[in-house]
């Protein structure tokens, strides 16, 4: 026994070395990936005279002004609901429209099914710079520019084949046999879909809702050709007017609308981590 204990504690104490190490390069990996946000937030936090030095400053000096300028100066309260308008009803155009697509070309077989889901995907590899002037009088024509509904209507467009394809992906890995069975018990096409395929791949519906919120956050062209008053402006856009006139670039205030602009995103992120990082590799190709 006593012999047994001694060879252990070698073990032990190389197990503590090798658990601390792990820990050492996992905090280390963490503070490297963080550090652009406290970066950010820094220059947001920063006096504006401070910034453009032409030597580095290591001691900071704090101060709120770029905070207050863009809540009083700007209408950033605006921004920022146009946003959450503009993105979440895309994103929900999207899901509606895409889960009985992604379902029609997983399950069904027809003709030219393939080339349908191929045509699909090819539409989110072409330029928006072919499509914006197009786009700009169809809306103008239909009465829509300048409005959130604009908004949300080029997100989903602009989305909708990714999310389509992903979610499809998603459907693919679903054995057929479940649905064989329920329609075995008469369950029609809708309710299987309603009631088991959304369920089965609901990581995967959400990985694709998350992806599209984070496209259309970062959709600048069309928000910009479509948003001509702060009736429509959303963050993207927001950044732009701190970058030229009279006052030149204000760099602590486009800091911190970028922070604001990206704290949702990383919340929405880290609330439903558990599902995305399922949802990421739910749809991969087995082996």
């Amino acid at each position: 026994m006593i012999r047994q204990q001694k060879a252990r504690a070698p073990r032990r104490k190389s197990q503590a070395a090798s658990l601390t190490l792990r820990y050492a390069l996992l905090i280390a990996w963490a503070l490297f990936c963080i550090m652009p946000i406290i970066w950010f937030l820094t220059i947001g936090l920063r006096p504006r005279t401070e910034i453009v030095l032409p030597r580095p400053l290591y001691i900071p000096t704090l101060s709120l002004d770029a905070w207050n300028m863009i809540w009083t100066a700007w209408p950033m309260g605006a921004y920022l609901r146009n946003s959450l308008l503009a993105i979440f009803g895309s994103v929900v155009i999207d899901l509606l429209l895409a889960i009985p697509a992604a379902y029609s070309l997983a399950r069904y077989k027809y003709r030219f099914r393939e080339d349908i889901g191929f045509y699909i995907l090819s539409t989110r590899m072409m330029a928006p710079a072919i499509v914006a002037i197009p786009i700009f009088f169809l809306f103008k024509t239909m009465g829509l520019l300048d409005s959130i509904w604009a908004l949300m209507l080029i997100y989903a467009a602009m989305n909708l084949s990714l999310v389509t394809w992903i979610v499809r992906s998603y459907m693919l890995d679903i054995p057929p046999e479940i649905e064989d069975a329920a329609r075995t018990d008469g369950a029609s096409d809708m309710r299987i879909l309603l009631s088991i395929i959304v369920p089965m791949c609901l990581p995967g519906i959400i990985t694709a809702g998350v992806i599209a919120v984070i496209f259309a956050i970062n959709e600048f062209l069309f928000t910009l050709l479509i948003a001509s008053t702060q009736n429509a402006y959303t963050l993207s856009v927001a950044l732009a007017n701190f970058t030229g006139g009279s006052d030149g670039v204000i760099y602590n205030a486009i800091a911190m609308v970028a922070f604001i602009a990206f704290v949702p995103v990383l919340l929405l992120v880290v609330a439903i981590q558990k599902h995305l990082s399922r949802g990421l590799t739910m749809g991969a190709v087995k082996g």
